[in-house]
């Protein structure tokens, strides 16, 4: 269903400027902006997938990846259609690069979410799979409903975005993974379409301005962001314009899209940014979308000690305290924690909600 969109202005020659992210598309009457899930309709914008979704699930937290945000537990997930980047090598591209809105067959109101996380025993709702900015009204109506109920809330995005959504949206989220493409905006420009500077200005805000908690990932692309130079300015500005206490994920590129040329991370790559980004000061650093015990598990930054242990996304080692500090040494751990029931491991659990058109 169309939703009226906030964040829009109309120009003096007639158009309608969407202020959503830095795109800002300029639209006449019946034109979609670039994510092509918002639309212009008569003198305003509307966003077309409030309520529509590709699908529900849920997975377990460290899938997003998130490894410092309530471990084990499990995330309902979903996201819609449409993206306001264009990576071309994007991993979920049936759904951002969707021009079919009759895929967009799940239909779900902020409250029903809410409840069907509540029924499956999710912890929080995550805003996945496509960017949850361009689909930025229904995630905070989504996020409020989640909240009246108790359940928490996660962004997983690039972090495309203007200062005036920044600060509502952000505000509405318990935590984020946001998609740090790479550190130079020759790759951004030219393998995304977009430009790095507000990704960083969204990096800054988020840990400074904000009570959301946040991990960061780089899908490290052969010959393309994992140069040493490159990996070692990334961490070192994260330490220093953010914290050395903010998660890095690097992950495994697997080629796909329109980037099918290029060859799959080497395992050796992967080590060789995590011990980069350590020697530039980062504490947790991680290796992802391979099977990697030791890359993948969490260490006390204070004594070295083994605190979580990650199969995969299963935990199979749980050592933290209930109050986020190693039982070692006592030093605390960075992140949202609390009592640990266990592991929901690798499971995915497919959520059912009633189709359109028939309900």
């Amino acid at each position: 269903m169309n939703h009226p969109g906030r964040w829009w202005h109309l120009l003096p020659d007639g158009r309608i400027q969407c202020d959503l992210c830095p795109r800002e598309c300029k639209l006449h009457e019946g034109q979609r902006a670039a994510c092509f899930v918002r639309q212009r309709e008569g003198n305003q914008i509307v966003l077309t997938t409030w309520g529509r979704s590709s699908g529900f699930c849920v997975d377990p937290i460290e899938k997003k990846p998130l490894n410092h945000f309530l471990p084990g537990t499990g995330v309902l997930s979903f996201g819609t259609a449409g993206c306001n980047l264009a990576c071309r090598f994007c991993q979920n591209s049936d759904i951002s690069k969707v021009r079919d809105m009759d895929r967009l067959m799940a239909h779900a109101t902020p409250e029903a979410i809410a409840q069907a996380a509540l029924q499956t025993g999710a912890a929080s709702v995550a805003f996945t799979y496509n960017d949850p900015v361009i689909f930025a009204e229904y995630a905070l109506d989504t996020a409020a409903a989640c909240h009246a109920q108790g359940v928490q809330t996660v962004a997983v995005t690039a972090g495309y975005i203007n200062a005036a959504a920044r600060e509502p949206f952000f505000a509405a989220m318990d935590a984020a993974n946001i998609d740090l493409k790479a550190f130079t905006e020759r790759f951004y420009q030219s393998l995304c379409s977009a430009r790095l500077a507000p990704v960083l200005d969204t990096l800054r805000y988020v840990y400074h301005e904000t009570r959301c908690w946040l991990e960061l990932t780089t899908l490290l692309i052969p010959d393309a962001n994992d140069s040493d130079a490159e990996i070692a300015a990334l961490s070192a500005w994260v330490a220093r314009e953010l914290s050395p206490e903010v998660p890095l994920h690097f992950t495994a590129f697997h080629p796909s899209f329109k980037l099918t040329s290029a060859t799959l991370t080497p395992h050796l790559t992967l080590h060789r940014a995590q011990h980069i980004a350590r020697a530039e000061g980062l504490r947790h650093v991680y290796v992802g979308n391979v099977r990697d015990l030791e890359g993948a598990s969490t260490y006390c930054a204070g004594c070295g000690a083994l605190l979580i242990e990650r199969n995969g996304y299963q935990i199979t080692q749980y050592r933290l305290r209930d109050d986020g500090c190693c039982p070692d040494c006592g030093a605390p751990l960075a992140g949202r924690f609390g009592a640990f029931h266990g592991s929901m491991g690798n499971r995915r659990i497919p959520v059912q909600f009633m189709a359109l058109g028939n309900e």
